[in-house]
């Protein structure tokens, strides 16, 4: 059978996919193969979107920070509108957590110097919503945290890499995977298509992917985590307030076109699929929701699902397999795959040509050791 030749096809639309075409299609052959009908559909249409430099382990916090500039300042003709917009976060808790958010400071200001520790009256002044017993023991405020437009960015890189020839090919469900050559051979509802470097990026599915090829999988944990937007009263100023976090991080919210959007962050175990809201997990929101502030949810105005993808050591995965020349991983992004996506287009354009790590990514002390795949094996 025929099939359409590449140097590089990517498996998996979403926010790792489109970066990743972005960053090798001025270069190579790309065609990037998404199994919906449009890109995007899974977790990266269904992210709290926030740029936070003090969310996640050393790695993760190290891309979000290499990734600043370029969603600040995205390239002409990137994107019509702001990638990031003012939001801030207050990390809050109780009496009993003061210690707890006074280490979280220490550490996180090691790389964020502008992070601040804020008394209770503080934390009540810029959200009066929020009970007194349970922020007593103050917050911790990262101010320069920002929304991000997630489909402006995925889009724009969608057509950066569209533009500079990238083949994007939608319904494209991958059913095999083998060799042809020195090549990689996959087959999908849309046809066949061949390339030396095979770039997995299939987000909860990126271990099915690997078991079609026949490659060892990566210890990929998919986990469901819930949303709700919630109707506010007229009355209540709350546009611009922070997201709001509890010291232990089992709720957080902030305002979203009009509502607030709230989530239990919880993380429960899924197989990949199109995850689905949990009606306890909705329940469960809205009372630790209630218990933190004084408002009560009348209305739930929308509620979501989505799944964030884990390795072991809850770090990115990127690079070549040991075991299976030409075959790279870009899996792991877990609830850090669109704020790390300026670093993360560059990380995965270089490796994936066989080059270095960017050099301001080495600088700030990620090295291919931290993101590679041979790391789990």
């Amino acid at each position: 059978m025929s099939s359409e030749a590449a140097d590089i096809v990517i498996i998996g639309g979403g926010m790792a996919g489109a970066g990743a075409a972005y960053a090798l299609a001025p270069q190579r052959r790309v065609i990037l193969l998404e199994r919906e009908s449009q890109p995007g559909y899974h977790t990266t249409g269904r992210s709290a979107a926030l740029f936070s430099e003090t969310y996640g382990n050393g790695p993760i916090r190290a891309l979000t920070v290499a990734s600043r500039d370029f969603l600040m300042q995205p390239p002409q003709g990137f994107s019509e509108a702001p990638i990031l917009t003012p939001r801030g976060v207050l990390q809050v808790g109780g009496a009993d957590k003061a210690t707890q958010l006074d280490a979280a400071y220490a550490e996180m200001r090691r790389l964020v110097p502008s992070v601040q520790r804020l008394d209770a009256a503080a934390v009540l002044a810029r959200v009066p919503v929020l009970r007194p017993e349970m922020v007593a023991g103050g917050a911790v405020a990262e101010p320069h945290a920002m929304d991000i437009d997630v489909h402006a960015l995925h889009r724009g890189f969608l057509r950066g890499a569209a533009v500079a020839g990238a083949r994007i090919q939608s319904d494209a469900g991958v059913t095999g995977i083998g060799r042809a050559g020195s090549d990689w051979l996959v087959e999908t509802t849309q046809g066949s298509f061949r390339a030396g470097v095979l770039i997995n990026a299939a987000g909860a599915w990126c271990d099915a992917v690997a078991a079609l090829a026949g490659v060892a999988p990566i210890g990929l944990e998919p986990m469901r985590r819930t949303a709700l937007t919630a109707d506010m009263p007229a009355s209540l100023d709350f546009q611009h307030w922070p997201m709001v976090i509890d010291a232990d991080e089992d709720i957080y919210f902030k305002p979203d076109a009009g509502r607030l959007l709230i989530s239990p962050a919880d993380e429960t175990p899924s197989e990949p699929c199109d995850a689905q809201p949990d009606e306890m997990d909705v329940a469960i929101a809205i009372d630790r929701f209630e218990t933190l502030t004084s408002l009560t949810v009348r209305r739930v105005a929308a509620k979501w699902a989505g799944l964030r993808s884990f390795v072991a050591d809850r770090t990115i995965v990127a690079g070549f397999d040991p075991a299976a020349p030409g075959f790279f991983w870009l899996a792991g992004q877990g609830g850090y795959g669109i704020q790390t996506s300026g670093a993360m287009s560059r990380v995965a354009g270089a490796l994936a040509l066989g080059q270095a790590l960017p050099s301001d990514i080495q600088a700030l002390g990620v090295s291919e050791a931290d993101i590679g795949p041979s790391r789990l094996r």
